[in-house]
C-alpha cells in the first residue's frame, strides 16, 4: 500500500521576472485528490519569496548551490531528511537537474524518490546538441553553433551559414536576438559572464512562439501534455501570459518525442510554428515550467502525476484538457516580518 501522506521537497521558489517553477508545482500538488502533502521548500537565497508563502510552503531549508560542491549539498539534504523524513525531492532549476540526476541513486538509498530523466536523455537535449537531436529523431530544428570566443562570432557565416538576425543563447538561461555582429558580441559577453561557456548561436526562425508542457513515464508514454501560446512576453522572452490551444499537431510532435526518447519526468518544449504550420523545436527544458499551473487549471495536474509516479503509483494518461484557458502573471507585494528573514539568514530554516 503506497501512502498518501507524503513529505515533498521542492526547489525553484524564486519569483523574479524569470520565475522558478516551484510555487506553481506546489499549487498543483496541493490540489491533488490523492496526496496529502507536507511541503518542504528548498531555498538557495534568503529573498526567494517561496519560504515566506506559508499557505504553500510548510517549512523551508536553505541549501548551498550545487556549484559549491556536491558533498556539501548532499550533507545538507541528509540533515533535512533526518528532520523531515523526505519521500520525494523535486528539483526545478535547469542548472540543478544534472546534479540531482547524478545523486538520484544516493537519494533513493536514503529513501528519497525522484522522477528525473536519465543522464543520456538530459545530455542529448542540450542546446549545443540540437542539430544532432533533430537528425536523430527526425524533427525540424534551427541551425545552431556553439561558440567559445568573440572570434567565433566573427566567423559565423563561414562556419555555420547562420545569417542575421540570429539568437544568442546561454547554456542554461537567457536568449537575445542579435541583428548584427556588434550586438552578438555584446550578448556573448553578457551570457558568458552569467552562465559560462559555450554560448549557443541559433538561426532565427520567423513564426509564432508556442510551448508544450508534458510528462513522460520513461517507457515511451505521454502521461499528459498541454500546448500553450504566449500572449505576453517579457524582455527575457518569458511568458507573462498565455492561453491553452487546440493544437493536434503540437500534441503529435510531443508524443513523437516522448515515444522516441522514452523521456522520464516533466519537460517543456519551446517551439516555433511558421506560417506554413511547420513546427521547429527551439529548446527542451528538462523539467516542468513555471507556467505548469495553467495545465492544472486546464484539467491535467502534471505535478500531482509526477509525484505519484515518483513513489511507484500507476498513473493513467490524461485524456483531453480545456482549451481557451488563460494565465496572466502579476506582481504582488508580500509583507513579511524581519524576524523571519533573519531566521532564514542565520540558521537556514524557516
Amino acid at each position: 500500500m503506497i501512502k498518501s501522506n507524503l513529505t515533498i521537497a521542492v526547489s525553484g521558489l524564486n519569483n523574479v521576472d524569470s520565475p522558478g517553477p516551484g510555487i506553481s508545482v506546489i499549487r498543483g500538488i496541493r490540489e491533488s485528490e490523492v496526496i496529502q502533502p507536507w511541503i518542504i521548500g528548498i531555498a538557495y537565497e534568503n529573498l526567494e519569496p517561496g519560504p515566506y508563502m506559508h499557505e504553500f510552503v510548510d517549512k523551508t531549508y536553505k541549501v548551498p548551490y550545487p556549484s559549491e560542491g556536491v558533498d556539501s549539498l548532499i550533507e545538507r539534504i541528509q540533515y533535512i531528511h533526518s528532520r523531515e523524513n523526505l519521500d520525494v525531492f523535486i528539483p526545478n532549476f535547469d542548472s540543478e537537474i544534472f546534479v540531482f540526476i547524478k545523486l538520484a541513486d544516493r537519494l533513493k538509498q536514503m529513501g528519497i524518490n525522484t522522477f528525473l530523466p536519465t543522464l543520456s536523455q538530459f545530455e542529448e537535449r542540450h542546446k549545443s546538441n540540437l542539430s544532432q537531436y533533430g537528425k536523430k529523431y527526425n524533427i525540424m530544428v534551427p541551425k545552431s553553433q556553439s561558440v567559445t570566443s568573440i572570434e567565433d562570432i566573427e566567423d559565423l557565416r563561414l562556419k555555420s551559414n547562420i545569417s542575421y538576425p540570429l539568437l544568442v543563447k546561454g547554456k542554461f538561461y537567457d536568449a537575445y536576438i542579435a541583428h548584427n555582429t556588434e550586438q552578438a558580441k555584446i550578448y556573448f559577453n553578457t551570457i558568458s559572464a552569467n552562465w559560462g561557456l559555450p554560448v549557443i548561436i541559433q538561426e532565427f526562425i520567423k513564426g509564432t512562439e508556442v510551448n508544450v508542457v508534458a510528462l513522460g513515464d520513461g517507457k515511451g508514454n505521454t502521461i499528459g501534455a498541454v500546448p500553450m501560446r504566449k500572449q505576453y512576453i517579457t524582455d527575457k522572452g518569458k511568458a507573462w501570459g498565455g492561453i491553452t490551444l487546440d493544437a493536434p499537431s503540437m500534441l503529435e510532435f510531443t508524443e513523437h518525442i516522448m515515444s522516441s526518447t522514452r523521456w522520464r519526468g516533466g519537460l517543456e518544449l519551446e517551439l516555433i510554428r511558421t506560417s506554413k504550420n511547420e513546427l521547429y523545436l527551439i529548446e527542451i527544458n528538462p523539467r516542468l515550467p513555471a507556467w505548469v499551473y495553467l495545465a492544472v487549471a486546464a484539467g491535467q495536474n502534471l505535478p500531482d502525476a509526477l509525484i505519484r509516479m515518483a513513489v511507484g503509483q500507476n498513473v493513467p494518461p490524461y485524456r483531453g484538457y480545456e482549451t481557451g484557458k488563460m494565465f496572466i502573471r502579476y506582481s504582488y507585494d508580500m509583507i513579511c516580518d524581519l524576524t523571519e528573514f533573519q531566521k532564514l539568514s542565520t540558521i537556514g530554516e524557516l
